[in-house]
């Protein structure tokens, strides 16, 4: 058991640092100049000198990747001295960190991943915009999944039970639909249906977040029904997805021999397919689902910026436009991690659902 956790805590520390390699040279070569952007394309030399200096870009490249891995690591060396040439944010005033150990005029100390700081929104680190904006994706891929999972392998129950009949062709064809349309495109097409020609009945907006500010500008309210329409939207083509593939695992299992023997000692239909069927039929689904979670973190782009959802889809967006870097890198890099957080879990959920591949 130990040795298969240091397995995959080394396998994903080398997957988290090819991708940080690959986003740092990705965004570095990309034209335009970085301090250039933070003055708003004024031409400025002492001013575009300062910034480069302060960003460690007038040091060779291999510096800056180097600085730039010390900024995330959450162990990294520290430059003691305030007057020194540091490009990480320890001497900026804006990071607490712990001392672990002193090592002449640096210090090896214990801080969390330092993600730079914004181009255009001057003073604000992309950790703080990460942590304003990614609980909001957070909860609408959450609310996604669950109506995602809940719905189609319901449907998926209800086509193998009633195989070649007409409510399984329906389904079919319904969810291969579904899996055709892309989610800008079924973004557009919900807000314009229930959000403009419904919305006397359905009472629903076509933009909004889950906090809006007050009409009055003395704060922001809690506006539940805006999730709706974004959490449908980016939870349809899982949806689809899932109800197909419970369908064809849970017929491909009903023709086992030990469903067949389980008939045989006299236990009802639905005591085999809940108790003995399910269980091996879900994990391919299970597969399914925790690839589509950490896909919809990535994917929620264009269907927050459709709806106007303040998640971390949206930031991209507007950091792209805007040729925010840092923004686009933190969250490239955020989005990573969650990746290989989520396939860590899964591993350890298909030990449960299926004794042939416990750990032991």
């Amino acid at each position: 058991m130990i040795r298969y956790l240091l397995q995959k805590l080394v396998y994903s520390l080398l997957t988290l640092w090819g991708v940080i390699t690959i986003v740092f040279f990705l965004f570095t070569v990309l034209p335009g100049d970085p301090a250039r952007m933070m003055l708003d394309q004024k031409e400025d030399p002492e001013q575009l000198a300062i910034i480069r200096k302060n960003l460690g870009l007038d040091q060779p490249f291999w510096k800056q990747y180097t600085y730039y891995l010390n900024d995330l690591s959450p162990i990294s060396l520290h430059q003691n001295k305030k007057n020194s040439t540091d490009y990480t944010a320890l001497n900026s005033g804006k990071y607490s960190y712990q001392t672990l150990l002193q090592l002449g005029n640096k210090s090896l100390v214990l801080k969390t991943p330092y993600l730079r700081t914004s181009f255009q929104k001057q003073g604000k680190t992309v950790n703080s915009i990460i942590a304003e904006t990614l609980p909001n994706t957070i909860i609408l891929a959450i609310a996604s999944i669950m109506i995602a999972t809940i719905l189609g392998v319901g449907l998926g129950i209800i086509a193998a039970l009633y195989k070649d009949q007409w409510i399984d062709r329906v389904l079919l064809v319904v969810t291969s639909f579904g899996m055709s349309i892309p989610s800008f495109f079924s973004a557009i097409l919900m807000a314009y249906i229930f959000a403009y020609l419904l919305h006397s009945i359905t009472g629903l907006n076509m933009i909004g977040s889950l906090y809006e500010v007050d009409d009055l500008g003395e704060g922001t309210h809690l506006v539940p029904k805006n999730l709706l329409l974004p959490a449908l939207t980016l939870g349809s083509r899982p949806l689809a997805v899932f109800c197909q593939l419970t369908r064809n695992s849970l017929l491909e299992v009903l023709n086992q021999d030990y469903i067949r023997t389980a008939y045989a000692k006299g236990l009802t239909k639905k005591m085999v397919i809940m108790k003995h069927a399910m269980q091996n039929a879900m994990n391919p689904v299970i597969t399914a689902i925790s690839g589509w979670f950490a896909s919809m973190l990535a994917g929620s782009v264009f269907v927050e910026f459709i709806f106007g959802w303040n998640g971390l889809g949206k930031e991209i967006v507007n950091a792209l436009n805007a040729l925010d870097l840092p923004i686009v890198m933190g969250a490239v890099l955020t989005i990573a991690v969650m990746f290989i957080i989520i396939n860590i879990v899964i591993d350890f959920i298909y030990g449960i659902l299926d004794p042939r591949v416990r750990i032991n």
